[in-house]
């Protein structure tokens, strides 16, 4: 059995304590749309329980800001075989991210809404733009600004109440930061060869990974299978997937080292990729 001191138990009240004033100041709510299209506003610790946000539509759609390269879109995920509403090219770039990893199971964008009051009893809001899944049931509420001061002081202030909100729900909260460049680019490009027919002929992936069952350069271990031309697809298919790997902090070319995959249910925790365009899916 373990003791825990006066202090240690006095501290431990007190935290329970805090948790229990910021659930009755907050009075979190989530509004959601559900599967045929009502909305829906009911108690987060309710919703967060028993609502599948992964399979929602947007509560409300992304905004469109004049002057902007890139507008709102859909993020086709090789992890779900669906769309996934995107809303800027910083969130594009989570998505390949969160796509890569084994260990989602479900994305979406913004598919709810947290109300809350303060102590005065005024009523805030905020749509985390991106919802992932987890495969243990937890999952990750983000925003995924473009730079440090994206959204200002209302960011700011909603930063500590989503914490708690998420924390009540054994979910996270979190500000993503942008992409390194490099790894940013390497993970669009292998993007583009997420969707299974870049497999290529039945097998044509298992020649792949057995021409990578040691580390050699991308190119060598691609000529050993055959053509380039026909070989590369699925070279590039099983690094994004995670069946090999490749340093994602150095540009991906011809010479960059493949190795084996070793980490994670498939690899892909070790391996280059990510956010990706999809214009080769």
């Amino acid at each position: 059995m373990m003791h825990v001191s006066g202090k240690g138990a006095a501290a431990a009240a007190s935290g329970r304590s805090r948790q229990t004033r910021a659930d009755a100041e907050y009075g979190w709510e989530a509004v959601f749309a559900d599967p045929l299209g009502q909305v829906v506003q009911q108690r987060w610790a309710d919703a967060a329980l028993a609502v599948a946000f992964e399979e929602l539509e947007p509560v409300s759609a992304f905004p469109v800001v004049p002057g902007q390269r890139w507008g709102p879109g859909q993020w086709w995920s090789a992890t779900t075989g669906r769309h996934v509403a995107c809303g800027s090219a910083a969130m594009r770039a989570q998505l390949m991210v969160l796509d890569r990893d084994p260990e989602v199971v479900g994305l979406a964008g913004r598919p709810v809404r947290l109300l809350w009051r303060d102590g005065r009893g005024k009523v805030y809001s905020w749509v985390p733009q991106l919802f992932a899944r987890y495969s243990n049931g937890t999952a990750l509420l983000a925003d995924c600004p473009s730079r440090p001061e994206a959204g200002g002081e209302r960011a700011r202030r909603a930063v500590p109440v989503l914490e708690a909100a998420c924390a009540q729900a054994g979910f996270s909260y979190r500000r993503l930061e942008p992409l390194q460049k490099v790894e940013a680019a390497n993970l669009k490009w292998l993007a583009g060869y997420r969707h299974p027919r870049n497999q290529g002929r039945p097998g044509l992936a298992a020649a792949v990974r057995e021409a990578f069952s040691r580390p050699r350069p991308l190119i060598e271990g691609t000529e050993a299978v055959g053509d380039p031309l026909e070989v590369l697809p699925a070279v590039f298919h099983a690094l994004w997937h995670g069946h090999l790997t490749a340093p994602v902090d150095v540009p991906l070319n011809a010479h960059v080292l493949v190795s084996p995959a070793t980490g994670g249910a498939d690899g892909r925790r070790d391996s280059t990729g990510g956010p990706g365009s999809g214009g080769r899916q």
